[in-house]
Parts: structure tokens; C-alpha cells; sequence
């Protein structure tokens, strides 16, 4: 995979003109809805030194962007440990082995933002029994520190830019993006990376039929991928993989897609208050819906509903 432009992997928000004394907490998917992932950005400050990482049963990503910040953690032991943290590196851990104290320093450019990603761990379980079947709790995974990865951080960036809308998408947008990191870290960071392969088959007609009904009849529902996948009897992750083979475009796209082909009826047959368009079509509310209707048409439902003869 070709990686991106470093504009391409710079934050939607910048800095802090004035660095905090202490990390800042400025963007958060707690009230998103979102399932198997939990999203935070963090305003970094130059120096630190104490932050400690609570003990939890989720995998932990951090992506880091800015300057190079000398970064050390506390071994068991008792001793620490140390290495130099650069833009775009991810560090991968795993907060169930116990808390983590860390402490920091930037040697060069301003301070740091980060984006913590927490991943269930019974996702990942899940995904990994089945795409190689066997006991997933003895599957091993390896904790990495310091690592490039343009994947992670473009789907970092990704997650990162839909919170800063302040009206990010449902559950459906959030299991896709979870799906294709559990998929990625199983590839690069477990025991069983090897054996995963990608499905090579596509839906049949009938089959593209089924959900294609499913999702218009109800496209005002908060769907999820585990609803879309049952419509054929798929597992999530083949469902997502296989959907996206044979459409050309994720489930979210998709649904995306056709719930701003719904607004887009409505808003030219009637005068429906937009409020009533947005749930109609499945948005959240009014402001997601005048959000996400322009930076897909590049134009508010009400300019798009005068222009329409």
C-alpha cells in the first residue's frame, strides 16, 4: 500500500497555541453510539511525568502527531524503559496486562496530539476465531512500540476527522472501521497473521436483492453491520469484505449513499421541514444531516431545495 502524503496525515484540529501543563481531553466517541471502539484526542503537553494507563481488557492504540518526544514507561522490574516517539508512530499495547506509567519529554517542535484507540478485546477474539477457527484465547499477540503504519493512521485520521463534525456517523460507520483494525492488527501483530486470507467469492443476485431491500426498508434505522450481515447469514467481517468486493463501495458507503438519495427525493417532491427529512432518511438529527448532506454534495439541504426547480 502506497503511503499517504504527510498533509494526508496531519489531525483535522492543530494545537494548542499555548501548551496545556496537563494531557486535554478535546475530542471523545463516548456519546456517539459507536460499539467495539472507543476514539479520545488528546492535546499533549511538552513534558510530563506521570500518565498512567488503567488496567482494562481492551487492546490500546495511540497515534501520535507532531514534533519527537522521548518517551519512557515503567518496567515491572522497576527499571524504565525508553524510545523516541516521531509523527505518525503508533504504539500498540495491551491494558490488561496491567497499568502503565509513562512519562515524556519533546526533544524537537512543539507539543504533541495523540488519538487513543481502544479495540475490543471480544472483538478481536471473535474476528480472529472466525477467520482461522480455533481457541482465540490462545492467540498471541505482540506489543509494538514506535512502529510506522499508514493504514492504521490513515483509519486513525479517518475516525479522528468524523468526531471533529461534532455529529459523527452511527454504529454501521464505527464496526466497519472497528472490523478493518481488529483484520489489520490479526495480519500484523498475532500469531495467526499468516493464515488469514481474503474472501475470493461475491454475492450472488440474490443475495445483493436481499440486503438491498433490507436497507431501503428500513433506512431510517440505526442499522448495524451485524443486522446487515444476518440478511444472508454472513459473519460481520466476511459480510463487510464480500459486500465491498462485489458493490465497489463499505457497507456504511452504501447506506450513506442511499439515505442522501432519500433526502435528496424529498427534499425536491415536498416542503417537508428538514428536521422530518433527516429522520426520515436514517440522520440523527437535523444538524447531522445538514453536516453530512454538504460535504457529500457540497451544498445545505436548502440550497440544494431551492435550486431544484
Amino acid at each position: 500500500m502506497k503511503a499517504p502524503h504527510r498533509d494526508s496525515l496531519l489531525p483535522p484540529t492543530q494545537p494548542l497555541l499555548t501548551p496545556p501543563l496537563a494531557p486535554v481531553l478535546h475530542l471523545s466517541s463516548a456519546n456517539a453510539g459507536w460499539e467495539d471502539l472507543t476514539v479520545q484526542a488528546f492535546h499533549q503537553p511538552i513534558a510530563y511525568d506521570h500518565w498512567l494507563m488503567e488496567s482494562t481488557p481492551d487492546l490500546s492504540l495511540v497515534v501520535f502527531f507532531g514534533g519527537v518526544m522521548r518517551l519512557e514507561w515503567l518496567c515491572p522490574s522497576g527499571s524504565w524503559n525508553a524510545q523516541d516517539i516521531r509523527h505518525g508512530d503508533v504504539n500498540l499495547c495491551f491494558p490488561w496486562e496491567g497499568p502503565h506509567d509513562l512519562r515524556w519529554k519533546m526533544c524537537v517542535g512543539g507539543p504533541m496530539q495523540t488519538l487513543h484507540l481502544r479495540l475490543s478485546r471480544n472483538l478481536l477474539m471473535r474476528t480472529a476465531e472466525e477467520l482461522v477457527g480455533g481457541d482465540p484465547a490462545h492467540l498471541a499477540l505482540e506489543k509494538r512500540m514506535g512502529f510506522q503504519d499508514p493504514l492504521l493512521t490513515q483509519l486513525s485520521l479517518a475516525l479522528w476527522r468524523e468526531l471533529d463534525q461534532e455529529s459523527p456517523a452511527g454504529k454501521l460507520y464505527a464496526q466497519t472501521v472497528a472490523q478493518l483494525l481488529a483484520v489489520h492488527l490479526l495480519r500484523q501483530c498475532s500469531s495467526v497473521g499468516g493464515k488469514i486470507k481474503d474472501p475470493s467469492y461475491k454475492l450472488t443476485d440474490q443475495q445483493v436483492r436481499q440486503v438491498m431491500d433490507f436497507i431501503h426498508s428500513h433506512l431510517n434505522q440505526d442499522l448495524s453491520l451485524e443486522i446487515l450481515a444476518q440478511q444472508i447469514g454472513f459473519s460481520p467481517y466476511h459480510f463487510a469484505r464480500v459486500f465491498r468486493q462485489t458493490m465497489g463501495e463499505s457497507p456504511h458507503q452504501c447506506v450513506l449513499r442511499l439515505r442522501i438519495e432519500c433526502a435528496q427525493r424529498l427534499l425536491a417532491e415536498n416542503d417537508t421541514p428538514l428536521a422530518q427529512v433527516a429522520l426520515a432518511c436514517g440522520f440523527i438529527n437535523q444538524s447531522h444531516f445538514t453536516k453530512t448532506f454538504k460535504r457529500y454534495l457540497g451544498v445545505t439541504p436548502c440550497t440544494y431545495r431551492r435550486r431544484e426547480p
